[in-house]
């Protein structure tokens, strides 16, 4: 499955267009990587735990999305965007969204 953040594929050409498909996923922080967090907060420095955390929930929100695009029949998923938002305290969703269209060579 083609996943693209443009309009476009080159050398293909959409042939249908399947709607919008998503995906999403919530995510709460865990009270082991608060702690490290803090102590980075202390010293400084990427809180690494936090930013694999994010990184999980982007590939489990393009995962979910893609499922949804290949049940639709979509060979590809364009103009791919992300968003996240704040839901409750200490947890955060990640929305993975874009058009589901089948391609072909052109």
């Amino acid at each position: 499955m083609i996943v693209s953040a443009t309009p476009t594929v080159v050398g293909k050409r959409v042939a249908r267009n399947l709607g919008v498909v998503y995906g999403n996923t919530i995510r709460a922080r865990h009270i082991g990587r608060d702690i490290l967090a803090q102590l980075k907060g202390v010293i400084g420095g990427e809180i690494e735990e936090y930013t694999k955390l994010m990184a999980e929930a982007r590939e489990q929100a393009i995962d979910r999305m893609v499922a949804q695009a290949k049940a639709r029949g979509a060979t590809a998923v364009v103009n791919v965007r992300f968003s996240t938002s704040y839901i409750m305290t200490n947890a955060s969703e990640i929305l993975s969204f874009g058009e589901a269209v089948v391609l072909e060579p052109e």
